[in-house]
């Protein structure tokens, strides 16, 4: 295959998964055809087929594309000179800046929870986001940061869900576009019990409330 063609091949399966992000967000999976997907994007449904094979390729696409691969953010908060709690209290405002206002990472946590009715194995990015987590706390504790008791495995288990649950209602309660103010809010109440001494620092929650 020429570089021409490929480029063509791949600059319409981005206008696929474009498309087909923008309805599973808004629509959700069941709401969604293929012809729909075809109609935005200016691709025939024959494009969908072959590049996909069907609605839940693309839809496993569109979240491999972004909602699994949450665990890699982790990646970027590696450097040593900030603390390991400072890290992960960072690395969670990526991540609902992204569910708030990325079309992909939205649409690809919609299909998981959706992930019923679709007649494919849908990935889901808790268990590596877990580890990832995990591992900062544990950072955190061998600093002397931790509080006593704190664990770093279970606490990252439930952080991790409790975070996801949280984005999860603000946005059908109140919009996507308060789920960082809520998480700042809820930092300020989960931080104490975390951090060593029980104060929460300002350079960690450091964003604006509402």
């Amino acid at each position: 295959m020429d570089s021409t063609v490929q480029e063509r091949a791949m600059a319409t399966r981005r206008s696929l998964l474009e498309a087909a992000a923008r309805l599973f967000a808004e629509r959700g999976y069941t709401a969604t055809s293929v012809n729909d997907i075809s109609a935005l994007s200016g691709r025939t449904s024959g494009s969908v087929y072959f590049h996909y094979a069907s609605k839940e390729g693309v839809a496993l696409a569109v979240v491999q594309a972004q909602f699994a691969s949450w665990p890699g953010l982790a990646a970027r908060y590696t450097d040593p000179r900030e603390p390991p709690l400072e890290r992960l209290v960072a690395l969670s405002y990526e991540v609902a800046r992204a569910l708030a206002e990325d079309i992909h990472t939205r649409a690809g946590a919609r299909l998981w929870a959706e992930r019923e009715t679709i007649d494919a194995p849908i990935p889901d990015p808790f268990a590596l986001w877990t580890v990832a987590a995990t591992r900062l706390l544990a950072q955190a504790r061998a600093a002397g940061h931790l509080a006593p008791g704190v664990r770093p495995a279970p606490t990252a288990r439930t952080l991790v869900r409790a975070f996801f649950g949280l984005c999860t209602l603000t946005e059908a309660l109140e919009g996507p576009e308060v789920i960082v103010h809520r998480l700042t809010d809820w930092w300020h109440l989960t931080l104490p019990h975390l951090r060593r001494g029980g104060e929460t620092s300002q350079q960690c929650c450091g964003h604006p409330r509402t």
